[in-house]
């Protein structure tokens, strides 16, 4: 495993090391989780930071699931160098495979989050688009209410609740908010949040906070709409929400299965 710190600078002095954990403290953490199973994903996570941009935060995405570009090489010496502007409101790091490079001996990846934020001061909210195993061991000992994505097709939806009860189970996160890709016109666009809100309440005890629904269609510049404001300015909110107690291993009831979406 590569140190991220080991090459580069020793600290200038000892509050070198406050100073990144001040740093990471200061920026809101939004954990996303990935699904292979929308084909309109980049359209989401570009609408949401459309949001946070018209909230005034500038935004870091950190791409690191299974489907995005792999790390750069560079990143294990200089990760600031591997970022890259997008939009005066929004900034890009390919991440592919580098939440695994600081797992720490207890399986968390936390160091990571610091290291974000130390090598893009400038974002003010950090958006984690990762598996839901990597958002586990990266938000471990942290509060955040995951996002997670789906579409108005029933595959799509199967995953995003299998990323729920993953990360309920494993972390013990019991709220989660929902990003829809749907066409205006899709009939099953306003039962797919409601059933998967059910679902989670009944067979996993969480609850589905918020969503929105995203036309696929949508253009970067077009003006977020009420709900997805609502729902990136609740995200906003959480990151003065205590820590989160330590993931609850309870038994899950026989009926708990993936259910069938329609």
């Amino acid at each position: 495993m590569i140190d991220f710190y080991a090459s580069r600078p020793g600290p200038l002095d000892q509050a070198d090391g406050l100073r990144r954990l001040f740093a990471a403290s200061r920026a809101v953490f939004v954990a996303l989780a990935a699904n292979a199973r929308v084909p309109f994903a980049g359209v989401l996570i570009e609408r949401l930071t459309t949001a946070f941009a018209a909230l005034g935060r500038h935004v870091l995405v950190v791409d690191a699931a299974e489907t995005s570009p792999a790390t750069p090489e560079l990143a294990w010496l200089d990760l600031a160098a591997c970022i890259e502007p997008l939009a005066p409101h929004l900034s890009y790091l390919p991440a592919r495979g580098l939440p695994r490079r600081h797992v720490d001996t207890r399986g968390c990846a936390d160091g990571l989050l610091v290291a974000l934020a130390d090598a893009a001061p400038q974002a003010d909210t950090i958006v984690v688009h990762a598996g839901a195993s990597d958002l586990a061991r990266l938000f471990m000992r942290r509060a955040v209410r995951p996002v997670l994505m789906a579409a108005d097709q029933p595959a799509s939806v199967t995953e995003a609740y299998a990323s729920l009860k993953l990360l309920a189970l494993r972390n013990g996160w019991r709220a989660f908010d929902l990003l829809l890709a749907a066409a205006p016109n899709s009939p099953r666009r306003e039962r797919i949040a409601p059933q998967l809100a059910d679902c989670a309440d009944r067979f996993v005890g969480a609850v589905l906070h918020d969503w929105a629904v995203v036309d696929p269609a949508a253009e970067a510049g077009d003006v977020p709409d009420a709900a997805l404001l609502r729902l990136a300015h609740g995200l906003l909110e959480t990151h003065d929400a205590p820590a989160a107690a330590p993931a609850a291993r309870f038994p899950v009831a026989p009926a708990a299965r993936t259910p069938a979406w329609h």
